[in-house]
């Protein structure tokens, strides 16, 4: 995760991810949406590159979700271009308070 609110006015942080084909893309793609659902989170606002899969980007407002076919990943190299903003470590689920 990358926070770019700081540099970038339209959203907070890019989520980016990658899968080995275009069938594991789409698997990724719609798992996202339902953990997201299930969080009671927000409706992506848009969603690019469905039709080839191998750059999809999910906008749900605060955050951007990138999810990239390895080779496209590589191409791209978002991490490199994005490399001025901090990084934020992921959490594998989410922190949960103790009465």
């Amino acid at each position: 995760m990358l926070d770019v609110g700081e540099v970038l006015a339209i959203t907070g942080a890019f989520v980016i991810t990658s899968a080995a084909n275009s069938r594991l893309v789409k698997a990724l793609v719609n798992e996202i949406e339902a953990k997201i659902v299930e969080a009671g989170g927000p409706k992506p606002r848009r969603m690019e590159g469905l039709d080839k899969l191998e750059w999809v980007l999910i906008d749900y407002g605060d955050f951007v979700v990138h999810v990239f076919a390895e080779e496209q990943r590589g191409f791209y190299e978002l991490e490199r271009l994005w490399s001025d903003v901090p990084r934020v470590a992921w959490a594998d689920e989410p922190a949960v308070a103790e009465a």
